[in-house]
């Protein structure tokens, strides 16, 4: 068995004294694990670190089998963001998203966008809301996807302002009012599914609010799993970023 394909590093573990082994989240093999012969050597520990894009070429005698990966780089940005608090938080919970999916699964969509966020991760201002949006296409990856389209309860497709915590759906300004308690919030980047602009801190807060209970209850729990640390760190991380950037 043999295929070519691109991935992206989410893990890298030892294996004996010269081996590692490299998880990835590739394009057309969905997340992947592979042995790297000599993958300890100091020649290949800067290419196989998390964030770097790799050329991966996999083969195995059964397609059951762990397998092994010839590795070749091509975009190598994990010491940039090895510099950044922010971006290190971020990959580790990229990681935990990423490991959502079930193992050799393809999801070309999570690929590209999970591509493009790391590449900005170290970026304060763009990595944030960029994440929530990833966090909400993990969902609908997952089978839990949010239905942001139209009210829930009226139909109406302006004012969406909320979001319903049983059904996942949006709910409009008027009708949610009344219980607004209850719902859970909708920014409207969140919404339209990505950035025309730059959203404010308090729509940043408002979609991981959002996110994260569904992610918890949908996503986590039914792994009988709670939401992994990595996100609170992460969301502190980009707390204290987006506090520096305002002193």
């Amino acid at each position: 068995m043999e295929w070519r394909d691109e991935g992206l590093v989410i893990g890298v573990r030892r294996h004996g004294e010269h081996s590692a082994i490299v998880e990835a989240m590739t394009r057309a093999h969905g997340r992947h694990l592979g042995l790297v012969r000599g993958g300890r050597s100091a020649r290949m520990r800067a290419t196989l670190q998390p964030g770097n894009t790799l050329g991966l070429v996999w083969r195995a005698r059964l397609d059951e089998h762990l397998g092994a990966f010839t590795v070749e780089p091509l975009t190598l940005r994990a010491g940039r963001l090895m510099e950044s608090a922010l971006a290190l938080s971020g990959l580790a919970w990229l990681g935990a998203l990423a490991r959502l999916l079930p193992e050799r699964d393809p999801h070309a969509a999570a690929y590209e966008t999970l591509t493009l966020v790391v590449d900005r991760l170290d970026d304060p201002a763009l990595a944030p809301p960029l994440v929530a949006l990833f966090e909400q296409q993990m969902l609908a990856e997952c089978g839990f996807p949010l239905d942001l389209s139209r009210c829930a309860a009226t139909g109406a497709v302006e004012d969406l302002a909320y979001v319903s915590p049983r059904s996942g759906r949006a709910v409009s300004l008027a009708a949610g009012d009344p219980w607004r308690d209850r719902l859970l919030p909708l920014p409207a980047f969140l919404r339209a599914g990505g950035l025309d602009a730059l959203p404010s801190a308090a729509e940043i807060a408002d979609a991981f609010q959002t996110t994260g209970f569904f992610l918890a209850r949908d996503a986590f729990a039914a792994r009988g799993e709670a939401l992994p640390d990595s996100r609170r760190v992460f969301l502190a991380a980009a707390a204290r970023a987006s506090a520096d950037g305002r002193s």
